[in-house]
Formats: structure tokens, C-alpha cells, sequence
């Protein structure tokens, strides 16, 4: 079903995938401790299913991916500045033998890159990512790839480290990117690809910054607990470096906990979500502020917009409902302001505020229309709102569909 068609519900491709399977209401309720009446609802959009801890437990059940029910895109959309050669391209640069084997001659270098204007380069491409600008970050990662390559090639001493340094970081961009469109191998190759960098530089930010990206790409696959381990330990590795931290040792360790509290929310364990949400709360208490340090956008802002993904997370819908339209995500990157704004959506959505829930769902669309796209969130509301109506949608509802290609 993946990439076959966005126009089904996650409840649809549910009772889709349990035919296939031969498996009765009865059997699948039974394997996730539910009953036939709220599987029976879940498969007929009577109940949303916008809490991954339950859509992975269906997906185990069903034995498929949680990207197969989630829908998650397999076509990157081409925008004004992002050319005609996108994941493909970047796929084939990550998956180039000549990076792994030793019996490859090395690349030519034609002309030493300069380490300032590398930096430079691998900066602006964070940013347009910070930007919601996927479609132009995919497309440019390959080209900044292979000259953080040439540079490490090319320099020795510290000028080496810095420029393995940049190529860990490049490789993190790559990974986040993936994970945001929903190519989790090719994400988990990109971070895997970036830890090596970052391990040889011995710097504890770079490790840092790569495990977590280590840690997304488990939880993109659905594997909440392994991801949950990871944190904790790049935590206790972490905790040496922290007796006079720098700004960017103490974002890159609250972000850790930040990406912990979700993957202990998705499997359903309250308490740690809670212990990683304080334990990143400490840490932007000591920053003091909001800030980027290495382009993680840490501070105590992104910590209650957090505490609002989680309680949604965990369907504590009240508490997402208290939280979240209260919070001025204004000086946050984009990326970030447009994140929150699903969560509130979904929990107007889940209050039955739907009106609500589609203006800011439009709202979000305006400032990052990429990012709106490939997020199953923003898909899977707009699909329940469009078959919950009795009539035909309204023109806004129905254009919003067809713009993020759920509407046929």
C-alpha cells in the first residue's frame, strides 16, 4: 500500500492490511488488548488514530512497517527550488561503495576546498532545512557531501578534524532530512555514515548531536525503546563533559532528552517521559534562553512544545489543549513553530474543534507548505475531517486536501 495511494485513512489501511492478512476484528483485537467495537471504529474513522504507540502496536500485529500504515511519502514533491533530481540523488551519494571500501582508489581532488567557505555552506543548508525548505536541502546535500569528502581528504592535522567535523554535521542534516520525509534506510545509513565522522573527531557535541540523530532514525522505524536506551546512554557519556559545559554541549544534551521524552511517550511509558522532560528542562534552565546552538533551536520554548507532543503522544489530550495554543513559538526557526502547530491542530482535533483544528492546520501551511505535506499528522486530519462529513467538504477543506494529495 505504500506508496500506492495517500488517499486512505490510517483506520482504512488497517482494515486493509488485516484482510490481507486472513485476520478476523476478533484476532487483530485480541493481539493489541483491544476491543472488536474499538477496532471496528478505528477501521471505520469513528475513532482518530494519531497516537503512534497504538498505530505501532497494529503495525506489529499486521507485521508491516509503521511507515506502511502511517503513509508516509515515497514521492518528494519538486518545488521552485529544489531542480528534478532529488531522493534519488541524494540516495546514490550515500550508498557510493567508494565511502566504505578500502580497495577503492580515492577521489581526485580538482581543487582543495576552503574549511570557511565549507562551514559557511553547511550552515546555510541547516538553516533553509530550519527553514521547512526540504525540497532545496535535499537537492543541495549531495554536492556539500562530497566536499566535506574531498576536504577530509585533502587536509590533515586539526584542519582534518574540522572538516570530519563538518561532514558528520553534513551527514546529520541528511539524516534529519530523511527522517522528516519518511526514508527511514536512508536516514539510518546518513546517521550511521555521520557517527563514524563524528567519532574520530573525539569532539563530545559532534557524538552527541550524531547519536541523537542515531535516536530519530529508531523511532522514524518504530523502535520507541531501543531509541529510548540510546538516550540514556549518550547521556551517562555525555555527563563527564557537563561539569563546565560550553552553550552548544548543554543544547545538544537537552535536545537528547527532548528526542527521549518522545520516544518514551510513543511507548507509553509516562514516568520517563516525564524524567526526560525535566532533565532537558535543567538543561535549558542553565542556557537561559532560546537559542541555535548547533541548529537545534534549545531552549525552554522547545521544551514546553515538547511537553505539548508528548501529552499528545500519550492522549492526554487536556494537557496539549492547556498548553499549546498558549505558547509564542514566534523566534523559533520554522521548522519548529510548524511542528507545534500540528500538535495543536490534532489536539482542537481530538476536542472535536475542528474548525479550529483547520486553521491552524492552514495557518501552518502558509509559513512551511512543505513540511505540512510530508507530515503524516497534517494528512491523516485532514482525510478524517473530509470522510466524518455528511456532505460534501467545504472549498477550503477540499482545496487543502488536494494540495496535500489525499483528495483524488
Amino acid at each position: 500500500m505504500r506508496g500506492m495511494t495517500n488517499t486512505l485513512t490510517i483506520g482504512e489501511r488497517v482494515a486493509w492490511y488485516r484482510r490481507r492478512r486472513g485476520m478476523s476484528q476478533d484476532v487483530l483485537a485480541g493481539l493489541v488488548g483491544r476491543t472488536v467495537d474499538w477496532l471496528s471504529k478505528v477501521e471505520n474513522d469513528r475513532i482518530e488514530l494519531d497516537r503512534l504507540s497504538v498505530i505501532k502496536n497494529l503495525a506489529d500485529a499486521l507485521d508491516v512497517a509503521l511507515g506502511d500504515l502511517i503513509a508516509e511519502p515515497s514521492l518528494m514533491e519538486w518545488v521552485a527550488d529544489s531542480g528534478t533530481k532529488t531522493i534519488p540523488r541524494l540516495s546514490a551519494a550515500l550508498m557510493d561503495y567508494r565511502l566504505i571500501t578500502p580497495v577503492s582508489s580515492p577521489s581526485p581532488i580538482a581543487e582543495m576546498p576552503s574549511l570557511v567557505s565549507l562551514a559557511q555552506e553547511v550552515d546555510e543548508l541547516w538553516q533553509a532545512y530550519q527553514a521547512s525548505r526540504f525540497g532545496y536541502v535535499t537537492t543541495l546535500l549531495p554536492e556539500t557531501l562530497s566536499r566535506c569528502q574531498t576536504a577530509v581528504e585533502a587536509y590533515d592535522s586539526d584542519d582534518q578534524v574540522q572538516a570530519r567535523r563538518l561532514l558528520a554535521f553534513t551527514y546529520q542534516l541528511a539524516a534529519t532530512q530523511m527522517t522528516k520525509i519518511g526514508e527511514v534506510e536512508l536516514a539510518w545509513i546518513a546517521a550511521d555514515r555521520g557517527l563514524a565522522a563524528a567519532r574520530i573527531t573525539g569532539d563530545p557535541v559532534a557524538i552527541g548531536s550524531l547519536l541523537r540523530s542515531v535516536a530519530h532514525a529508531l523511532l522514524a522505524a518504530g523502535r520507541f525503546r531501543e531509541a529510548m536506551q540510546l538516550i540514556q546512554d549518550t547521556a551517562s557519556y555525555l555527563d563527564p563533559h557537563l561539569s563546565d559545559p560550553s552553550p552548544e554541549l548543554l543544547a545538544v544534551h537537552g535536545t537528547l532528552f527532548l528526542t527521549g521524552s518522545m520516544a518514551a511517550a510513543r511507548a507509553n511509558d509516562t514516568d520517563t517521559t516525564r524524567t526526560f522532560l525535566k532533565a532537558a528542562d535543567e538543561s535549558a534552565q542553565r542556557i537561559g534562553q532560546d537559542a541555535n546552538h548547533v541548529w537545534t533551536a534549545f531552549g525552554p520554548t522547545n521544551v514546553a512544545i515538547h511537553r505539548v507532543a508528548t501529552a499528545g503522544e500519550l492522549g492526554n489530550v487536556q494537557v496539549a489543549m492547556d498548553l499549546g495554543p498558549r505558547i509564542d513559538t514566534s523566534a523559533l526557526p520554522m521548522e519548529r513553530r510548524v511542528r507545534h502547530a500540528l500538535e495543536v491542530a490534532r489536539a482542537y482535533s481530538s476536542w472535536n474543534r475542528t474548525d479550529d483544528a483547520l486553521s491552524t492546520l492552514l495557518a501552518a501551511e502558509r509559513i512551511g507548505p512543505e513540511q505540512v505535506r510530508y507530515h503524516f499528522l497534517s494528512r491523516q486530519l485532514v482525510l478524517t475531517w473530509i470522510k466524518r462529513q455528511k456532505g460534501r467538504p467545504s472549498s477550503t477543506l477540499a482545496d487543502l486536501a488536494h494540495r496535500l494529495k489525499v483528495l483524488d
